[in-house]
């Protein structure tokens, strides 16, 4: 019951910072002067184009964007009436990208499984290298194992994304005959799923995969190391180790799982730091993820789309921060689920 409470908690705590983070979006994403209407009737104005001017300040008021900044929050999150009802984030109508000209939700619909799916393979090669890079370099300490796993790890975090990929993208191809750019053959874009698109895509993940998540590895398995190294140095150890107990066991009773407590922690963190680090990457791979999308968005004043992703983002940091709470939780048991503990 005590796991329940507290998993209850921290999702109402979710929502509220939901509504928090997007208040901020929606300032941050206003604070420009104008926004893409009124930018395209200045330049329409410039140029003597009157026709283009009335179409403009009709999609500001069919867009509620000639109202008050207060008053455009609560109709674009569903909160108050606009033009046409109720019909903001919450019903699930996000709006109409003014760059694209196309609602927004059939701009991000598949970009955003990809996303989600690119950011999931990135974050289990994280964990499938840093967990035994960094056990094996605590446990091996001083010694090449040590070293070895050092230098990988210095190299991961000094070689720039971009330059990982362009690298990848030569060689991945020319070597391996890994295919170039996307995450899938163009054949399959806009096709609904099967078998034959889901083997394509799996192919296309290989090298983003590598090149999202090397240096979240690299960091990770350093703070691992880290981590084992200062608990294996406390005497509850040294008093284990002088009972008898095996070397294998002693490591993995107690020093590791307490080590693991920042390890689990980084899963809150690591989702929108993969996301934000990957919009590069995806644009010099040329990947159907959000990133391209964001940028043009933001890059053009298009308010409901780059408002849209934003959101986006910040409910993956949010569901990476619960679920790092609730293992982290199960993990430890001095973590206190019902506030204040026996």
């Amino acid at each position: 019951m005590a796991i329940l409470r507290y998993a209850l908690f921290r999702t109402l705590t979710m929502f509220a910072t939901l509504l928090v983070v997007s208040v901020l979006i929606f300032a941050i994403i206003n604070l420009p002067p104008g926004d893409y209407l009124s930018n395209q009737i200045n330049e329409l104005r410039a140029t003597g184009q009157e026709s283009g001017i009335a179409k403009a300040e009709f999609l500001r008021k069919e867009y509620a964007l000639d109202r008050p900044l207060w008053e455009q929050y609560l109709i674009w999150m569903g909160f108050a009436p606009g033009p046409h009802g109720f019909s903001g984030m919450l019903q699930g109508e996000f709006g109409w990208s003014f760059e694209f000209d196309r609602p927004v939700s059939e701009i991000v619909g598949e970009a955003l499984w990809l996303t989600v799916l690119v950011n999931l393979a990135a974050v289990l090669f994280v964990y499938l290298i840093a967990l035994p890079l960094g056990v094996l370099a605590a446990a091996k300490s001083k010694t090449w194992i040590d070293y070895t796993s050092a230098f990988i790890g210095y190299l991961g975090l000094a070689t720039p994304n971009f330059l990982l990929a362009l690298m990848l993208f030569y060689y991945g191809h020319k070597y391996l005959d890994l295919p170039i750019g996307g995450l899938m053959l163009p054949e399959y874009e806009g096709q609904p799923m099967s078998f034959e698109k889901m083997k394509s895509v799996l192919i296309h993940l290989i090298i983003p995969t590598f090149v999202i998540g090397t240096s979240g590895a690299a960091a990770m398995q350093q703070r691992l190391r880290a981590n084992l190294l200062d608990e294996l140095a406390k005497p509850y150890v040294e008093t284990a180790r002088a009972k008898g107990m095996s070397e294998p066991a002693l490591l993995t009773k107690y020093p590791l799982r307490v080590a693991f407590n920042p390890f689990v922690a980084d899963i809150g963190t690591l989702l929108p730091a993969l996301i934000s680090g990957s919009v590069l990457v995806s644009v010099v791979l040329g990947l159907q993820t959000i990133g391209p999308v964001l940028l043009t968005a933001l890059k053009s004043q298009d308010q409901f789309l780059s408002g849209f992703v934003l959101m986006f983002v910040a409910l993956l940091t949010l569901i990476g921060t619960l679920i790092s709470d609730l293992l982290l939780a199960l993990l430890d048991p001095r973590i206190r689920f019902g506030g204040r503990g026996q």
